[in-house]
């Protein structure tokens, strides 16, 4: 459904944050993009959907296709338009607007659909215990689920999800990762997500793609990655709890060889 090849995304015309990542995704699918702080991880979502310019980046090289649709240079609105939505990181909502005015916000844009609203409701029973509290009170894990809310009002085929656990506790982490994948099979959505907590993505995608230093560096099932010993030492923890990069991984295991 999607396809990126050899993108390349630089800031402010002289910092390159993305360099040659190459990866598909099939529909109806979970795809994690998984990787460490500064990896460009999230770059990569925004270039996707379009919300480069904000950050004054741009891409240099490469093509991204949605279903042979060539992405590369549209606007966000004309993106979402065809189908890639962004669920942004840090719970973008209106925090002085109520749950439910949120919703409106793009049920209105749809002719104030309101069985859309209660379709929400339904997926996120908690944002209608919570519908006529401002955003701003709610709690992250509650901000999240409205983000998602807003994101499904427009009807998207491709949900890009940044961050999903980003400073959530792991019960409200617990929460959103079972409603994402309820969303996939029941919607027949195809899913990406940007996730730092590996375990996390992990455990719910189909494929996944590893970055390190706006590089991919390693692919494949969850199975595959879960099994690898690099990934395993950097990215699903380590007996020391020492932070390390993907690089400092490599030059130990190397070392560990040629001394014996």
């Amino acid at each position: 459904m999607l396809e990126v090849k050899k993108l390349e995304v630089v800031y402010h015309h002289v910092s390159t944050a993305v360099q040659g990542v190459s990866f598909s995704v099939k529909e109806k699918s979970m795809f994690a993009i998984i990787g460490a702080n500064g990896a460009g991880k999230t770059t990569t979502l925004r270039a996707i959907s379009g919300f480069l310019g904000i950050d004054n980046a741009e891409i240099t090289d490469g093509e991204i296709y949605l279903e042979g649709k060539r992405l590369n240079g549209l606007p966000p609105n004309k993106i979402a338009g065809i189908g890639v939505v962004l669920v942004p990181e840090r719970n973008k909502v209106f925090e002085t607007l109520t749950t439910g005015e949120n919703l409106a916000i793009l049920a209105g844009g749809r002719g104030g659909d309101r069985s859309a609203i209660d379709r929400i409701y339904g997926y996120f029973p908690a944002l209608n215990a919570r519908k006529g509290s401002l955003a701003g009170l709610l709690s992250g894990g509650e901000r999240q689920m409205l983000a998602m809310g807003q994101a499904l009002l427009c009807s998207p085929r491709l949900l890009l999800v940044d961050e999903l656990s980003q400073g959530l506790a792991p019960l409200a982490t617990s929460h959103l990762i079972t409603s994402l994948v309820k969303l996939k099979r029941e919607l027949g959505l195809t899913i990406a997500i940007v996730e730092q907590n590996a375990a996390v993505a992990l455990r719910i995608a189909d494929y996944a793609v590893v970055m390190e230093n706006g590089r991919v560096v390693f692919d494949g099932s969850p199975e595959r990655l879960m099994q690898h010993e690099d990934v395993k030492e950097f990215y699903l923890g380590t007996e020391d709890g020492e932070e390390r990069t993907y690089r400092d991984v490599k030059q130990y295991r190397r070392s560990r060889r040629w001394w014996g």
